[in-house]
């Protein structure tokens, strides 16, 4: 019994990109492809997990008092209507 299913997939300019690599002799076939490409995405969203990871850590460790949302948010509000002004100006 095979280990995965066969499925179709419309590729649209990625196709190109397909053939060349296998037309290269890299890849034996589209499907060694699309394998690499999958590992390459599961690579990069377990950085991007781990780089995130790190950042929510380095906040729950920061030693400095919290800040009141009130004022988090009247900072953005603020931000907010300062570049309102700007996009005026220069419109």
């Amino acid at each position: 019994m095979r280990a995965s299913k066969p499925i179709t997939v419309s590729l649209g300019k990625q196709q190109a990109s397909i053939d060349t690599r296998v037309a290269s002799g890299a890849y034996e076939s589209a499907s060694e492809v699309v394998r690499a490409a999958l590992r390459a995405l599961d690579r990069e969203e377990q950085a991007l997990d781990a780089i995130l990871r790190a950042k929510v850590q380095e906040s729950i460790d920061d030693p400095r008092p919290s800040l009141p949302a009130e004022d988090v948010f009247a900072e953005l509000q603020h931000f907010h209507a300062e570049r309102v002004k700007a996009h005026k100006r220069g419109a």
